[in-house]
This record gives C-alpha cells, sequence and structure tokens, in this order.
C-alpha cells in the first residue's frame, strides 16, 4: 500500500473522533456511536481504495453502515480489508471518562482474521517480550518474562486488565505473583497497544475481551513490532457456529499475531475522542478542535503522532447533511 494512504484514513479517524466528541458526558452512548460511525463511513468516500470491512458494526441486517461485507473507499486499487471501530468506547465517552479512540486498521485482501463479534482471550506485549509468552502459560511465569525482558522486577510490572468479574481469577493470580495492575472499565485497544510503548506504563494486556478489537491490535502490534496471541471464547454453540461459518474450523486454536495479521503491510491508524494511555483526546479551543492521531505503518516501522487544529466552521465534515441531523440536537 502506498504511503500516503496513511495520511488517508487518519483523516477517516479524525472524523469519527470529532463527531464523538460533541458527545462525550452526556450520557447517550449509542448517539455518540451513531455519530462516529456515520463520520468515519463519510470519509471513507474520499479515501483512494477498493476495500471491504472484515470487522465492523456487526452484519448487514444489524448495522445500517460500516457492517461486515460492505465495500468502501473510492473503489480504485489497491483491494484491503478493512478493521474498524470508530468508537472503541461507548460507555467511556457517554460518562465522560478517559480511554476512547476511533481507529482502524488496514491490510492487503485476505490478509485479516475474519473473526466474529465474540470474545476472545489476550495477551499482548511490546517487543522486547516477543516471543517470551503463550497464552496457555502460567500467569506468573508470563510476567516473569515480561520482567526479564524489560530488565525490570516483577513488582515493576503493570498488567492492564479488564475489570470484570470473568478475570477475578487473573487479578489475583498477578497479585501474587507481586505485580501491579491498572483495571479499566472499557476499551482493550489503547492499553494493548499502549503495551508496546516504554513510556506508557503499560507492560502487558491481559484478560478476555472482543474479538474484533483483538484483530486490530494485533494489527498495531504488527506494525510496532510487538507480540499478540489470542484464542476465540464463544459461549453458545450458536457462536461456535458462527466461528465455523467465518472460517475458524478449530475454535481452540491459540492465534500467533501473524496468523491474525497475515501481511506485514499494514497501516494502523487511532485518534483519540478522550485522553487514553496512547493519545490525548478532542480538545477545543473557541471555534477550533485539536485531535492527537496515531498512524503507523508496518512496511517502514514508521510511528507518526499528528496534532491537527481543525476549523470546525470551515470544515466540509460538519457541512454534510448526515453529520448535520446528527449534531443539531446537542448544540
Amino acid at each position: 500500500m502506498e504511503r500516503e494512504l496513511a495520511l488517508e484514513f487518519a483523516r477517516v479517524t479524525e472524523a469519527a473522533a470529532l463527531a464523538a466528541a460533541r458527545w462525550v458526558g452526556k450520557g447517550d452512548k449509542e448517539a455518540a456511536d451513531d455519530a462516529a460511525v456515520t463520520a468515519m463511513r463519510v470519509m471513507f468516500d474520499t479515501v483512494s481504495v477498493d476495500g471491504v470491512v472484515v470487522i465492523g458494526e456487526g452484519e448487514m441486517d444489524e448495522a445500517p453502515m460500516l457492517y461486515i461485507g460492505e465495500r468502501v473507499g473510492m473503489g480504485v486499487p489497491p483491494q484491503v480489508d478493512i478493521a474498524v471501530d470508530p468508537l472503541e468506547g461507548t460507555n467511556i465517552v457517554a460518562k465522560g471518562l478517559t480511554g476512547a479512540i476511533a481507529v482502524l486498521a488496514v491490510a492487503p485482501k485476505d490478509s485479516l482474521l475474519h473473526a466474529p463479534d465474540i470474545y476472545m482471550e489476550k495477551i499482548a506485549v511490546g517487543p522486547e517480550a516477543k516471543g517470551r509468552v503463550h497464552l496457555g502459560a502460567p500467569v506468573k511465569e508470563n510476567i516473569k518474562e515480561v520482567a526479564k525482558s524489560l530488565n525490570k522486577l516483577v513488582c515493576e510490572v503493570t498488567v492492564v486488565i479488564l475489570d470484570r468479574p470473568r478475570h477475578q481469577h487473573i487479578i489475583e493470580e498477578v497479585r501474587r505473583a507481586g505485580a501491579r495492575i491498572k483495571l479499566i472499565t472499557d476499551g482493550d485497544v489503547s492499553p494493548g497497544v499502549a503495551a508496546a510503548y516504554s513510556n506508557s506504563g503499560v507492560d502487558m494486556l491481559m484478560g478476555i475481551g472482543g474479538a474484533p478489537e483483538g484483530v486490530i491490535t494485533a494489527a498495531a502490534l504488527k506494525c510496532i513490532g510487538g507480540d499478540f496471541q489470542a484464542k476465540l471464547c464463544p459461549y453458545s454453540e450458536v457462536e461456535a457456529n458462527r466461528c465455523k461459518q467465518m472460517g475458524i474450523a478449530n475454535v481452540n486454536k491459540v492465534f500467533a499475531i501473524d496468523e491474525l495479521v497475515k501481511s506485514d503491510d499494514v497501516i494502523f491508524v487511532a485518534t483519540g475522542i478522550t485522553d487514553s494511555f496512547l493519545l490525548k483526546g478532542v480538545r477545543y479551543d473557541k471555534r477550533r478542535a485539536i485531535t492527537e492521531t496515531l498512524v503507523m505503518r508496518s512496511t517502514s516501522g514508521t510511528i507518526r503522532h499528528i496534532e491537527a487544529n481543525h476549523d470546525l466552521d470551515r470544515k466540509p465534515l460538519f457541512k454534510d447533511r448526515r453529520i448535520k441531523k446528527l449534531l443539531e440536537n446537542i448544540n
């Protein structure tokens, strides 16, 4: 993929973040998500790709846009798989908390695992610990390996875990091992990617979260040289059959990062909506909005942090009739 595409995709996540940011703290997660989805879909029409959404807002009968199988872009080469989460952290935005981002990953056609919208067990680490952890290994052993790789004491290692009852046993094991824990309410893409940043305050992510978010996290870590392993967690026969329908015959398989993201040509882009481990959220200054976007390409290893200052009165996005309709009730 041409490197210029990375900046085109940055405009896509910026649009979603700017639209969703209007809803921060207003208690309406559905409206915030609708705004982000619509804005992202509007901007995809301007991108020079022939894309298919392989991870999105659900099936065609569940989502009006950015559904799995929808074609996006201008319909010109290259042909690409696109994984999107226009608003990762709907509850976060509704409550005005930290950790919400607009995010996408892009790779050549047939490169991204078509993950069903079910749970996935995950472990994410940075480049130093690549190849040294395993999803099936005891929690204590994985933490020891991360500590060694980072030249830290175990008591200095920080593990991020979603604050859910299903994770109580992991939390107890991490505490017994002696490591630090940061519990998060929602949104595990940001801390999963942050595990690859030495100054992020995150050393590893563990636990069960959404499978689509897992593939997106794997794409980011592929760009930055980190490591990610995952196993699908179907909780019913219906979910198990859904996996098989999407080509995943063995639902107990532990996927390595190169099986989740097969290509070495990957673009990952995320824009902050509220402050997170990775990015600052949208900030307003009079009639302008400031965004911070992370753009990564695996082929070059380049990591860009783009700060953009948007004139809200002149931005074409907010003149689109679909966006204006969504925002007219909150001004």
